[in-house]
């Protein structure tokens, strides 16, 4: 145990973050650097290392949270990284983007502020960084087997880097320019600045992965061609299948899928443009969506010089304190949340729906039409006398994704089933009804985390090198929740 007394004596104390007239002017992240270290220490000590540390069941990797929490408190930086990375390949990732379900599992929440695993955890990596703790793990040995990884996601990263380290060799196909999936073109730089990533590609480099950008399988690669290639397929293209809003004026010009206008942003940033052809410069800004990638597209339209921002929820306001009741501990609760977007400005309106666009002369969306909601009989209906119009020069869908891409000809050249939810079925396995083809992250589980999409990465890896090597599999996956909840 850290500090036995750690939390009674010492408070919550989260990272800095920039001034917002400082950081709206740039895309560096948003968190003062080095604000961490000071604090950390302490903040890892009010940790109980509880008999039963339900914070392991909070998160879908089983960290091992109390572990390195106590190495971390006694500054033992290079052996608080190892206990992260016996469990999770990317805590640099999860550290900055992941929301925290360990936290609402911590035990000291139940009366208490938790602790704060989060950041405690990105400033182990970070430290490990800078320390050269990070190197390359290259196998001692090759199986002769291959495999081929489709999508380079959080999800297709992990299971590739497992794989690659049992001895297989593993080429990851991105249909993008870039490493990185959702990470690369979906995230924000203010959230997460892409040098994370690279350093990671380079080090799985290192240790043998292969890479292939622009590279579509479906489309450049027909998926008959991959089976015959490789001993093995993990599907982990994600959930791409964004979903839209069918209703008058949609055709408008000026209204855009999130992930149409996030990408672009990244871009500019990247250096490939040096503006993007999806501007909110100047523009009143309507963001349809109240989850993260919404705020995603708040904050970006802020750094973009907005001259208005409005984020629409269609369900109500959460509540900003956890209800025993409906939302128990240790379960993950829907509160209410203030990103660092939401620091910046803007309005944010609940219950709330749209029901069409207005635009000018020359086809260009001026004027989004709501109405309140309420919930009658489990149905939202709209309240009458409650329609209005907002100003919307630029309005971006961020309403979630509905599955895996149906258009790249990938589902049907594989050949794989999908489920009721138009993600592609496996069983507990994660194989798919064809041989040989296994399916992680978002492309099987549907829309998720970023901690669910590793641990899948991981589990799949398991499966296929068990597969492959028709031994029992040395590689780490992370317990089953079912299994882990009979553990507790």
């Amino acid at each position: 145990m850290a500090d036995p007394k750690g939390f009674l004596h010492t408070d919550r104390e989260v990272a800095k973050t920039r001034p917002v007239e400082e950081r709206v002017k740039d895309w560096n992240e948003v968190y003062v650097p080095g604000s961490l270290l000071p604090i950390v220490s302490k903040q890892a000590g009010r940790c109980m290392d509880c008999g039963i540390p339900f914070c392991h069941n909070g998160c879908p990797l089983g960290n091992l949270i109390p572990e390195w929490n106590d190495y971390a408190y006694r500054g033992d930086w290079e052996a608080a990284s190892e206990r992260l990375h016996a469990t999770n390949n990317f805590p640099e990732f999860t550290g900055r983007l992941c929301p925290a379900p360990c936290e609402s599992a911590c035990v000291l929440g139940i009366n208490q502020p938790a602790v704060t695993i989060k950041n405690v955890e990105v400033s182990i990596i970070d430290k490990a960084w800078d320390n050269g703790d990070v190197t390359p793990q290259p196998p001692e040995r090759l199986s002769g087997k291959t495999v081929a990884v489709i999508g380079s996601g959080p999800s297709g990263l992990a299971a590739a880097q497992q794989l690659t380290r049992a001895g297989h060799t593993v080429v990851v196909y991105e249909r993008a320019d870039r490493i990185g999936g959702l990470l690369r073109y979906g995230i924000p730089e203010f959230k997460m600045e892409k040098r994370h990533i690279n350093r990671r590609i380079e080090q799985m480099r290192a240790e043998g992965t292969k890479f292939r950008t622009e590279t579509e399988i479906g489309r450049d690669i027909d998926a008959k061609t991959i089976r015959k290639r490789y001993d093995a397929v993990v599907v982990a293209a994600g959930a791409t299948t964004a979903r839209d809003l069918p209703v008058p004026g949609r055709e408008l010009n000026g209204i855009h899928q999130a992930m149409e206008y996030l990408p672009l942003a990244n871009k500019v940033q990247e250096g490939d443009l040096t503006v993007s052809p999806i501007s909110a410069e100047g523009k009143h800004v309507v963001v349809i969506g109240g989850g993260d990638t919404g705020a995603d597209c708040v904050g970006t339209a802020h750094r973009q010089g907005a001259a208005s921002v409005t984020q629409l929820e269609i369900m109500p306001k959460p509540g900003e304190d956890r209800d025993p009741g409906r939302q128990p501990w240790p379960t993950f609760p829907l509160l209410y949340k203030v990103t660092s977007a939401h620091e910046e400005g803007g309005e944010r309106v609940y219950s709330v729906n749209t029901t069409h666009f207005e635009g000018d002369e020359d086809g260009n969306v001026q004027w989004l039409h709501l109405v309140e909601v309420e919930m009658v009989d489990g149905k939202l209906e709209p309240k009458p006398g409650t329609e209005r119009r907002i100003p919307a020069q630029l309005v971006t869908l961020a309403m979630g994704f509905t599955g895996v891409d149906r258009e790249n000809g990938l589902v049907e050249q594989f050949g794989v089933e999908l489920d009721a939810r138009g993600n592609i079925a496996r069983d507990g396995d994660y194989a798919t009804n064809v041989p040989g083809v296994y399916v992680a992250g978002d492309a099987g589980r549907g829309q998720s985390l970023i901690v669910w999409a590793i641990a899948e990465g991981r589990s799949a890896a398991k499966a296929v090198d068990r597969h492959l090597t028709g031994e029992h599999s040395t590689l780490h996956a992370p317990v089953r929740p079912t299994d882990r909840a009979l553990a507790v």
